[in-house]
Parts: C-alpha cells; structure tokens; sequence
C-alpha cells in the first residue's frame, strides 16, 4: 500500500508563516419601508340547524371575496384557508342535543397598497360576524433590500480585514473562503417583527359608513452577516 501524496492531505484550518490569515466578520443592518402588508380575514355563520349555517357562511364569504376583489391590482394575493362547521350543544339535558351550528372560514390577503389597506380593513371590520386580524408588514423575500445588506456586510468584512492588514504594515493576498451565516435557517415568507403583533377587529360600526383606519407602515428590518477569510502579504515585523 503505498502512502498518501501530500495533495491529497487535508488543508490546515490556519495560515502559515508565508501566508498568514485574518479572519473577519462582516454585518450590516438596514432599515426600510415594508412592500406588502397581510391581513386575516375570519367569516363566521350560525344557524339552527347545518344546512341554515352553511348557506350562511357561503353568503358571507362571497362578499367579503368580493369586496376584496373589488381593490384590483391592491391585492396582490387572495387565499382561502381553514373552513369548518361545527355543532353546539346545549349545556343542559340529558343526551347530546345540538342548540346551533357555527361556521367558520379564514381568508388571507396581501395587499401592496397601503392606503387601500385602510379603507379595505375598516370596510371588512363593519362587517356583521366578521373578525379582521393585522396587518402583518413584510419586505418580498426577492426584495433588493436583502441583496443591499448581503452587499453591504460583504463590504464590511473587506475593510475591517484590509484595516487589520494595513495595522501590520501590509495587504491582502486573497479571499479564501466567504460563507453566509445561518444559511440553514432560511427566514419565514413573512417575518413577524418585534413589536408587530397583529390587532384583531371583531365589531360592527354604527355609522353606515365608518372612516377608514390611518395605519402606519411599520420600518422593516434587514440584517446580514458573513464570515470571511483572507490571506496576507507576510509582513515584517
């Protein structure tokens, strides 16, 4: 058996005499104005019997669907979720006997309208059985605000290693290594940030037509880091 040649031997984790390393972190934080704001929308019914609860439920759902998509090209997106009817029992009396049924579906929209946002919000809230929940506000996850930080740290690294270089008396050689941290841990399509946690609207107005709600759009916060890795031109100490 013959023994391993030397190219085939491991690379040490260190730099050597006459290719010494640094070894930097580069961060960056931005922020900026969110593109899309979500918001939940759940229909309820009740009725005495499953059939009553359902043609209810069917009939609310239709014109908050409408309503929403009467807002055009504002609604970027329209689902339906979770859809259930369900019995109640009555609290008292022998057996299980069913007092009502109770309907329910959720339904989600993304809006990119701000301004609509509010008068869509306020008109789903003055609804009868009708509970509004958000806005949650979010960046794409294509947005260039994440390739701006991504850029912006890999900078960074660059000239905090270049500082270090230049603090011996010398430069760098090369990049050897640039690795993107939490790369595992992709962020979900909609991030909730601190301080973002949903209102929820479940009442009806007694004016016919309410005001529509001045909402805010909430700053996003954008964060990159990498590790990065580069040679040396052996300085002399």
């Amino acid at each position: 058996m013959t023994a391993p040649s030397e190219e085939l031997q491991p690379a040490v984790p260190y730099g050597t005499p006459d290719a010494p390393r640094i070894a930097v972190r580069g961060e960056a934080r931005l922020e900026v104005d969110p593109e899309i704001a979500r918001i939940g929308v759940t229909v309820t019914s009740r009725g005495k019997d499953r059939r009553a609860a359902l043609d209810d439920l069917t009939r609310r759902n239709a014109g908050v669907l409408d309503l929403v998509k009467s807002y055009g090209d504002a609604v970027e997106r329209l689902e339906t979720g979770a859809f259930s009817i369900s019995p109640e029992l009555k609290e008292k009396g022998r057996g299980e006997r069913i007092h009502a049924y109770h309907g329910r579906v959720h339904i989600t929209a993304v809006l990119t309208d701000f301004t609509a946002l509010g008068e869509l919000t306020t008109r789903l809230a003055d609804l009868d059985l009708t509970r509004v929940d958000g806005p949650w506000w979010a960046l794409r996850p294509d947005s260039p605000a994440h390739r701006e930080a991504r850029q912006q740290a890999v900078r960074e690294a660059v000239q905090r290693a270049r500082e270090y270089a230049e603090a011996l008396g010398t430069s760098l050689a090369a990049l050897v290594e640039l690795a993107d941290i939490g790369a595992e841990n992709a962020p979900p399509p909609y991030p909730q940030a601190a301080g973002s946690r949903m209102r929820s609207m479940a009442y009806a107005a007694e004016d016919d037509s309410a005001a529509p709600l001045d909402l805010e759009p909430q700053r996003q916060h954008v964060h990159a880091q990498v590790n990065a890795r580069f040679t040396m031109v052996p300085p002399r100490l």
